[in-house]
């Protein structure tokens, strides 16, 4: 039996999926196998599977009817087993086994007529997932009724199946989601619609972990399945019009095929090919935060809209190609502080995110008289760290252990504070006395905190509160090493390492971990836009609809002065019972809400944010890469272990980092800035043409007014850059040769562009006055707003800023709270 013969042509993959048995527990497949499919060797095939290893045994002959019936049967209500054997007979005419379920493997790109596919399906449980099976058959294609599958046409000819992909559904024994009729066939006319129930069965009471926000009453329920019925009829038609000819909708009913995700606008199979007048919720902005938060919604049953005003998503964390070739982590451009929660339920991982780890993780090298100059190289390995500290001071090599210990006690003791919205405080003295016993659980974390640390509580206190230059000085000796140290706690904030408070941004930058490696930092494969991107296809892939060029100008109230919605720049008015806000605080409530509709003293708090950045942000294409004096590159010119690095220059000493944020208080960019510089197509080599690299530099400090009042304007940024590239230059030579391109971003552009509020990469400063129970402002610091029905999803709330996404998660528990009150 070899592969059938068929017109190859461009055709999209499809995506199939069960709209009317929402009440069901899903279960996500994807299989894809290249070239033809093999020969069955006697009358078993083997096929490899994402899950598992699995094989069918086929035999093709003629026997009764029943029997098919019973296997169908038993197959829906298998569970559990991780390696099946069946044998399956079945006849191979129409009039002895009528309920096939057919996938159109043509219509998409041309829009012709629906064809035949040559091909069997056979889908069958394993363990907790549905595996489909296809196997070659000359015959005339048969589908178990119980499930539902669909192929892409093949490349070629030759090659019989290039993927698939599939929704499927659980469903009671015996019963079928979807039948059709093959539509070639018209002697026979169409083929009935089998009976389904009515009210369906419960949902299974196994549940996931995230499936806790899935939970809902049973007005809710029944409202959600009415609207399922009601829409059933609208999706088989947008089908049949996909198709453009061949059956009757109803052989086709209760399912929608999608081509896939769009450019300017990314949505689940079974969205609308327009933005809805009417949803749950709408988020504003699709930055990190927002895209995690729809997620959370979308995954609970609200249906959710994510609105985007630039025409790539994701905030900041973006990747764009400035230069021709080169593609950009354009702001943000390092990730370690994502919540491992969200890399599980929202599995990200299957979602195409690809983390490169860096070890060694930090490169200090120095401008010495001494030839070679020495530099700092730290990585994961404690004795080769202990080593390159030795050569400072032995002491240092020594306490660097214990430090570590130190402060890992510290971050494991406020991690949980990350997860959970701050307690409210205002609850606790008012209402009911068994309302305020409530309010008093949301102190739990707070207390556990406090119980982990124990006896050193004080001196983990100071940690938080005094400068960390200080902090450092109790540990160490060593200059160099204090400065690698200190930048953690000063990056992205208008301070200087003997400010008051910047041990907590230290120990904010330290809280991630990277596959299970606490305190890691790692590159995204494809740039920072493919962390976005991976979240949003988990959010379009629960059926959030997401919009990208589709600007807010203010959101919508009613009488009583609630959100119901937003308005479009273009004058559309979307309708919403929840309205999520992933744009900074500044943004929500001095430019979306009317001023006059909050209240007086709340706007005068959201002015006094502190928002000063530091932040000049630098990318650039160079032709090879940097050769340190340091750490001279090899001679074929492939990276060495450095290159993955941070690489802290202008580092010698915390004295050169107070002295570039003091003239930058004055009103002028440092002399000597502050440089952190990546590489990271030294990991990932697809950033850049063969042989090229791209460059991040993070700098600082740069002031977001400049003394005297004058703008940043073009000369003003080309000189800066211009001083950022001397300083590179003295620490090696030649970059200034090598350079193709570069992108200055200044703290105005980080605005202009980001929506980032004075250029703060936080949303607003991480000081000890603006954070917990005083993000944004103190009094809502749980998420909720003045305003009844808008939330605040960003960076600018709890727990602040960097690609961390706990923000949105935490928002979208807490708008889930209310939204099952209304």
């Amino acid at each position: 039996m070899g592969p059938a013969q068929r017109d190859s042509g461009p055709h999209c993959p499809l995506l199939l999926h069960a709209t009317r048995w929402g009440w069901g527990r899903r279960f996500r497949e994807h299989w894809t196998t290249a070239g033809p499919l093999p020969h069955p060797a006697g009358q078993e095939f083997a096929l490899p599977s994402n899950s598992a290893e699995f094989r069918a045994k086929l035999t093709l002959k003629l026997p009764l009817f029943p029997l098919l019936s019973g296997l169908c049967f038993g197959l829906a209500c298998l569970r559990g087993a991780k390696l099946l054997s069946c044998s399956v007979c079945w006849p191979i005419t129409p009039a002895m086994c009528p309920w096939v379920l057919l996938g159109a493997e043509q219509g998409l790109g041309g829009l012709s007529g629906p064809a035949c596919l040559p091909s069997t399906f056979l889908g069958y449980r394993l363990g907790s997932t549905w595996q489909p099976a296809e196997h070659q058959a000359g015959s005339d294609p048969v589908a178990f009724s119980a499930l539902g599958l669909v192929s892409s046409p093949a490349a070629s000819p030759q090659q019989h199946s290039a993927r698939v992909t599939a929704l499927l559904w659980a469903a009671p024994a015996g019963q079928c989601l979807v039948c059709a009729r093959k539509p070639w066939d018209t002697v026979s006319g169409p083929a009935p619609r089998r009976p389904l129930p009515w009210p369906p069965p419960s949902p299974p009471r196994a549940r996931k972990l995230w499936e806790k926000f899935r939970r809902e009453s049973k007005v809710q329920a029944a409202r959600r399945r009415a609207a399922m019925a009601r829409h059933c009829g609208v999706r088989a038609a947008g089908l049949w019009a996909r198709l453009g000819t061949g059956c009757p909708s109803h052989w086709l009913w209760g399912w929608h095929l999608s081509p896939g995700l769009s450019g300017a606008r990314l949505a689940h199979a079974g969205a609308a090919d327009q933005l809805q007048r009417e949803y749950d919720a709408v988020v504003i902005g699709a930055g990190h935060n927002g895209l995690v938060a729809a997620a959370y919604l979308q995954q609970a049953g609200v249906r959710t809209a994510v609105l985007e005003k630039r025409h790539v998503l994701g905030g900041a964390a973006v990747t764009e190609e400035i230069v021709p070739g080169f593609k950009f982590s354009r702001a943000s451009y390092l990730l370690s502080l994502l919540r491992p929660q969200i890399y599980t339920e929202l599995e990200l991982q299957r979602h195409g995110l690809r983390v490169l780890p860096r070890d060694p993780y930090s490169f200090t090298p120095l401008l010495e008289d001494r030839s070679p100059p020495r530099s700092l190289l730290l990585g994961h390995n404690m004795a080769q760290t202990q080593r390159q500290i030795a050569q400072f001071s032995q002491k240092d090599a020594q306490a660097y252990p214990e430090y570590e210990a130190f402060m890992g006690r510290l971050v494991s003791a406020l991690d949980p504070l990350l997860d959970a919205p701050p307690a409210d405080t205002a609850a606790l003295g008012q209402g009911s006395l068994l309302q305020r016993l409530r309010a008093l659980r949301a102190l739990q974390p707070l207390l556990r905190a406090g119980l982990a640390l124990g006896q050193q509580l004080p001196r983990y206190y100071e940690v938080l509160t005094a400068p960390i230059s200080k902090i450092l000085d109790q540990w160490f000796e060593s200059e160099p090493l204090k400065a690698t140290l200190a930048t953690d706690a000063v990056i992205g904030a208008m301070a200087s390492p003997h400010t008051p408070g910047s041990g907590y941004v230290l120990l904010h930058h330290v809280m991630g971990e990277l596959e299970g490696q606490r305190g890691a930092w790692g590159y995204v494969a494809g740039g920072m836009g493919a962390l976005s991107q991976a979240i949003a296809r988990a959010a379009a892939a629960r059926g959030a609809h997401i919009f990208a060029e589709k600007a807010v100008c203010h959101v919508l109230l009613g009488r009583d002065g609630r959100a119901q919605g937003v308005t479009l720049q273009d004058g559309t008015e979307v309708r919403s019972k929840l309205v999520l806000s992933n744009a900074s605080p500044q943004i929500t409530f001095l430019e979306l809400i009317p001023q006059e509709q909050l209240p007086k003293d709340f706007v005068q708090q959201i002015q006094q944010v502190d928002t000063r950045s530091p932040v000049t942000k630098i990318n650039v294409a160079v032709d090879r890469l940097p050769s340190f004096l340091a750490a001279p590159n090899a001679r074929d010119g492939q990276p060495l272990p450095h290159h993955q690095c941070s690489i802290h220059l202008n580092c010698e000493g915390t004295h050169l980092l107070h002295q570039a944020f003091t003239e930058a208080t004055h009103g002028h960019p440092s002399s000597r800035p502050m440089i952190e510089l990546c590489i990271p197509s030294a990991l990932d080599p697809g950033l850049a043409p063969r042989g090229c690299h791209v460059v991040s530099l993070f700098t600082q400090y740069t002031p977001s007014v400049l003394a005297g009042g004058r703008p940043w304007d073009e000369q003003a940024r080309n000189a800066y850059a211009d001083t950022v590239f001397d300083c590179i230059e003295a620490y090696a030579p030649g970059f200034k040769a090598s350079v193709i391109g570069r992108d200055i971003l200044t703290p105005p552009d980080l605005e202009r562009i980001f929506g980032l509020p004075g250029g703060n990469i936080f949303h607003g400063g991480m000081s000890l006055d603006q954070l917990y129970f005083a993000r944004p402002v103190p009094s809502y610091s749980g998420y909720r707003s003045p305003v009844p029905g808008l939330y605040l999803c960003g960076s600018g709330a709890h727990p602040g800023g960097g690609v961390m996404g706990a923000a949105g998660r935490n928002a979208a528990q807490v708008a889930l709270q209310d939204f099952r009150r209304l």
